[in-house]
Parts: C-alpha cells; structure tokens; sequence
C-alpha cells in the first residue's frame, strides 16, 4: 500500500469557461473608449495582414491602444482591471465544494488554468486563488513596471505542453530540460487518466483531444451563443460530456465531474488491491482482500 492519495487535475481554459466572455472585455478594453466587436476586429486583422500569432497580435495591440489614448499599462493596472470579471453562476463557490467532496472520496483535487488570456488580469480575479498554477498569456515588466516583452504567449496548440507540465509535475515554464527528461509513466505526478479538461469550444480542441487519447475526460461548457458548436464538439467525439456553464451544486456538470471523482477513487483503490495481492503470489494462501470502502 502506498498510502498515498491520488491526485485528480482539473484544467480549466478561463474565457468563456468560467467567466462569461474575454477577459479583456470587462474593464480593459472600455477604458480604451473601444467596444469588444471594435477592439478584436483590430487586433484580428493586424494579425493576418502581418502574418503574426493572433495572441501576440492581441497582446501588441493591447499596448498600441492604451499608449495611443494614454492611458497607464502596468501589471498592476492590469490586475486591477481582473477585479471586474463576471463569473458564470456557481463558479466562486465550486472549487472549494469539489476539493472537500474529493477529499470525501480520498481524492486530492488540484485546478489549473491553461488559457489564451492575460495572467494579470486572471490574477486580479476573485478565483485566482483557487488555482496550484495559472499558465496565460503574460508580458514581462522593467523595473518600472512597464510591459517591454511578452514573456508567454499560449496559442491554442501551444496549450498542450502545459498538459504534459501537469502530468510530470515540471511546473516551472523555464524548466525544459525536466520536462523533456525520460520519465516512466507510473512515476508521473498527475497521471492523463486522472485530468478533467474543461473549455468551451474548438480554441480548446488541442487539449480536448489529448483527454480523449490519453484515458482523461474532456468536458465542454456552453451559453446559449455557442451551444451548436459545442454540440458538433459532442457528434465529432471531440468531447466526452457537454453542459450548460452552470457550476452550482445539483447540476449536470456537478453531479458529472463527482462522479468522475468516485471513479478515480474507485480505480486507485482496486489498483492498490491489485499490489496488495501479488505481494502474495507463490505464498500458501491469499490473504483477503483489502478493504475498498
């Protein structure tokens, strides 16, 4: 027996995911006298008419609108801004109610964000804390506090390598040699079976499909706006389960990811019986088996 509690990861993308629309949308892109349709519009056709990662695009532009109007870009400036993110119903309340009905079960329950957004003004919001990492977009600052460089850019594929960070427990973004060293799978800290990938649509398709490959779950949450898409996500068997974004205790995705919990815990402990009694093997008898519950 180990004695060791399995770990369960949830990985979250954020926009659309857990709060209602980008990030930028709440507070950011109205201190520019901009509307959001206005705003990305720019950023999307400054990408394609220079050939440039749509992340960095938005990022750069970001900085080109605020120093044209301007107006401060600090990180603090930027976490200030996270404080004015709407959540979708239940979300606050979630993370703390899914870590004790995991212990409940044996199950430690860790979350992550994997997004596309900026950190800062993730870290701004009322949920920051609730996270082990938070893996965004990020600029770096001189020591003015001023942004000179991005110092992340997480595209939709780029998403993956922070699945792998995960599962080997290399959580620090300029440790590569770590994460590339040969490791056997049952020394991983987080095993793929043991992920639950939440997101909202085809932007989350990369990790979505490692879930599917790899023995984890892939849920997709959708509004109204978004809901056929996330179906066709669901026919193309790009996603194990779709729910509305409702996070409150008793819904579907609720009730869905408890049981998940119950299924992690069942199978580490008839893995933990399986150890037990080969321990055994070549022995005269067998003794009975361990205790599941």
């Amino acid at each position: 027996m180990t004695g060791q509690q399995p770990i369960l990861a949830f990985l979250y993308d954020f926009d659309k995911t857990l709060c209602t629309t980008d990030m930028q949308d709440y507070a950011f892109i109205p201190s520019l006298g901009m509307t959001p349709a206005e705003f990305w519009a720019k950023a999307n056709d400054f990408g394609r008419r220079n050939r440039i990662d749509g992340i960095l695009a938005y990022m750069y532009m970001m900085l080109q609108e605020a120093e044209r109007k301007s107006l401060p870009f600090t990180r603090k400036d930027l976490v200030e801004k996270g404080r004015k993110i709407e959540f979708f119903p239940g979300v606050r309340e979630w993370f703390g109610r899914i870590n004790e009905f995991g212990s409940s079960q044996g199950v430690q329950v860790e979350h992550y964000v994997i997004s596309s957004g900026l950190r800062e003004i993730i870290e701004g919001s009322s949920v920051s804390g609730e996270f082990k990492e938070i893996y965004a977009s990020e600029f770096y600052y001189d020591e003015t506090g001023q942004p000179v460089w991005p110092k992340l850019a997480v595209n939709f594929t780029a998403k993956t390598q922070f699945v792998y960070r995960i599962n080997k427990g290399v959580l620090d973004v300029s440790d590569d040699r770590t994460l590339n060293d040969s490791m056997p799978d049952d020394s991983k800290r987080v095993p793929f079976s043991n992920m639950i990938y939440i997101g909202d649509g085809l932007s989350d398709v990369p990790c979505m499909k490692m879930m599917r490959a790899y023995g984890g779950q892939a849920i997709a949450v959708y509004q109204n706006s978004n809901r056929p898409g996330v179906e066709d996500l669901l026919v193309k068997g790009r996603v194990d389960f779709i729910f509305p974004a409702d996070y409150r205790e008793g819904t579907g995705l609720d009730l869905t990811v408890k049981r998940i919990i119950q299924k992690t815990a069942i199978a580490d402990r008839l893995w933990e019986e399986n150890l037990y009694q080969l321990r055994y093997i070549g022995g005269d008898t067998l003794p009975d088996q361990v205790e599941l519950f």
